[in-house]
């Protein structure tokens, strides 16, 4: 029993350990598309075209942007002044970036 206890420990913890460098890895790319691809219009969260859609937290919830579906959707598509992203970005460089701007929304840019 203590056998099958220290096995599973140590596999939890190598899998726990797996799935934070894997996120951390998604967010430093992200960080590194929306530093190359959105920053001219969105510098620190801010929107230069339209600054009262802004990706701040609060902007996101009001403009129903609060999701990573929502902001793929967005930069996949565009809307509005915002180009299509779609055609030059891959999907996984998409989701990547959408996690970046929802996880630094949540703290605050």
């Amino acid at each position: 029993m203590r056998l099958l206890l220290t096995f599973l420990f140590v596999c939890s913890l190598l899998f726990t350990n797996n799935a934070n460098q894997s996120l951390a890895a998604d967010l430093e790319a992200g960080a590194q598309i929306f530093t190359a691809n959105c920053s001219a219009c969105h510098s620190g969260g801010n929107n230069a075209i339209m600054p009262e859609k802004t990706l701040k937290s609060d902007a996101l919830k009001d403009n129903s942007m609060d999701s990573i579906s929502a902001i793929t959707n967005q930069v996949k598509n565009g809307k509005n002044a915002m180009p299509a992203f779609g055609g030059r970005l891959a999907d996984e460089d998409i989701d990547n970036v959408a996690n970046y701007v929802l996880s630094q929304s949540e703290q605050g840019w």
